[in-house]
């Protein structure tokens, strides 16, 4: 049997909440393209993500561990990948558009420049005379002007719900500016199951990682009280050890206990309001995506508890050190001699100035090239 794209937009009226985007009902794309027989618009939408440079670099973007401290800790693609599943989940027993979810999960850390947060705070402070720095944006940059596949028109031509998705992700590390996208609406159940998702992840994975690593330990954590549920929830005493197989189910069990709160209280949230549509929730004063206060106090709780012992270690902060000098030196490099450019991107200088041509180039490098540039610039035994 055979699904059409019409049999899909028939099988989403069927199975979505009245308030989930409906693929048929899309604001379309800013270049009108014939869509696809057999897939939808947001599952194109999806695919062509996937298939751009920028998502493939995500392979060697750090998460928190640099990619050369070992292959088992995640990268920015393994975060999105991971962000991904989880927003699926979620939306699946919300009712949500699970095409929807999943692109802008894919699509939501495009822009991050290399070294993770550290990168991006070094590139925000040398661009502060130029407009500064965000990977938001840049993820919206990159979707729109930067990834350049099509004859017609520069970028993805996704459609706008995608797009709003982007420009609206926001968490506790990113803030949205969304001017040209409806400002005064909330984001759509689906964008704001991506936030949820992404902080999900990101605390769930980089607990584990910072075990993995021997960085932060069992008997640092007794005392935390999500870190206590989930031990006593697979019947775990503070005195047996901490085996792979032990943190693998922790881990396991905390993502199924978090989903699981967030789904009950996004549940409740949408009952209390009373919406119907997809503008209702839009106009709420607040978001429907959300832990019940008993969790968000328990993350916050976690959170914290990562920021001081994982975050802020030594190994780490060295790590800092070292990736917002290799960013300074590359940008003070680039824009004092613009000729060690490619010759790519010192055509791009007279359209968009020289800083942002910089800034952008430094944006779109992986780990491993950065720290290549800085060798070929800075090592006279390097080969440039």
């Amino acid at each position: 049997m055979i699904f059409t794209r019409q049999q899909l937009e028939e099988l989403e009226d069927q199975n979505l909440a009245p308030y989930a985007i409906r693929s048929k009902n899309s604001k379309g794309r800013l270049h009108p393209e014939d869509e696809p027989d057999y897939r939808t618009i947001f599952q194109r939408d999806r695919d062509r993500i996937l298939h751009t440079t920028a998502f493939r670099r995500l392979e060697y973007k750090t998460q928190v561990f640099i990619n050369y401290e070992g292959d088992y800790y995640r990268t920015r693609l393994t975060h999105t990948l991971e962000v991904a599943q989880i927003g699926r989940s979620v939306a699946r027993a919300l009712g949500a558009n699970e095409d929807l979810v999943e692109t802008i999960c894919l699509a939501h850390d495009l822009g991050h420049p290399p070294f993770g947060h550290s990168g991006e705070r070094e590139l925000s402070r040398l661009m502060i005379d130029h407009g500064g720095f965000d990977h938001n944006r840049h993820s919206f940059r990159i979707v729109t002007k930067i990834e350049n596949r099509y004859p017609d028109f520069d970028g993805l031509n996704l459609t706008w719900e995608v797009l709003e998705g982007i420009v609206k992700h926001e968490t506790e590390y990113d803030i949205s500016d969304s001017k040209d996208f409806d400002p005064e609406l909330r984001g759509h159940l689906e964008a704001q199951i991506t936030n949820a998702a992404d902080e999900l992840a990101y605390t769930a994975h980089d607990l584990d990682d910072g075990l993995h690593s021997g960085l932060i330990t069992p008997e640092q954590l007794a005392g935390i009280s999500l870190w206590e549920v989930i031990n006593e929830s697979i019947g775990r005493r503070r005195s047996d050890p901490l085996d792979d197989l032990a943190r693998h189910r922790l881990i396991r069990r905390l993502i199924g206990i978090e989903v699981t709160d967030l789904v009950q209280s996004v549940d409740r949230m949408i009952r209390r309001s009373g919406i119907r549509t997809v503008e209702d929730l839009q106009k709420l004063p607040y978001n429907v995506v959300g832990f019940s206060e008993d969790m968000h106090r328990r993350n916050r709780e976690l959170k914290d508890f990562l920021y001081k012992h994982l975050y802020n270690h030594y190994r780490v902060v060295r790590m800092t050190v070292k990736a917002e000098k290799i960013i300074s030196d590359l940008f003070t490099a680039y824009t004092s001699e613009p000729t060690t450019l490619p010759a790519e991107y010192q055509q791009s200088i007279e359209e968009i100035g020289l800083e942002h041509t910089v800034c952008y180039y430094i944006a779109g490098m992986t780990d491993r090239f950065a720290i290549d540039e800085h060798q070929k610039l800075f090592d006279p035994t390097v080969l440039p």
